[in-house]
């Protein structure tokens, strides 16, 4: 069940860190209002509050959070941009997953 929520945590957390990405996105580069900077601000603080929210060590659950982060932004990529993701991206978000799976399960040791 720990694994679920810490799982669960990583969606929310690189969610958080892709809009707050995004939104200024959208304002530098396709003329949006600057009022979008306001959410991608409120966006960024959730990020970074989410990943306090992690019992372990903060280097590792950074490094173990980056393989999710990679899989969100390809999700997002082809969800938002509409640009689906090619065979190669999946094998390289696997093996992102893999990697953090080693990291995840190497944090019980020390």
């Amino acid at each position: 069940m720990a694994a679920l929520q810490t799982l669960f945590l990583f969606v929310l957390t690189a969610l958080a860190e892709i809009v707050g990405c995004y939104l200024p996105y959208l304002w530098l580069r396709k003329g949006y209002s600057a009022w979008v900077l306001a959410p991608a601000a409120a966006s960024l603080a959730l990020f970074a509050w989410l990943l306090t929210l992690h019992p372990t060590a903060s280097g590792r659950v950074y490094a173990a959070y980056g393989g999710v982060y990679i899989g969100m932004a390809l999700m997002w990529l082809w969800a938002v941009d509409g640009v689906r993701p090619l065979v190669s991206d999946w094998i390289g978000v696997a093996l992102c997953l893999a990697g953090m799976l080693v990291i995840m399960s190497g944090s019980r040791a020390g």
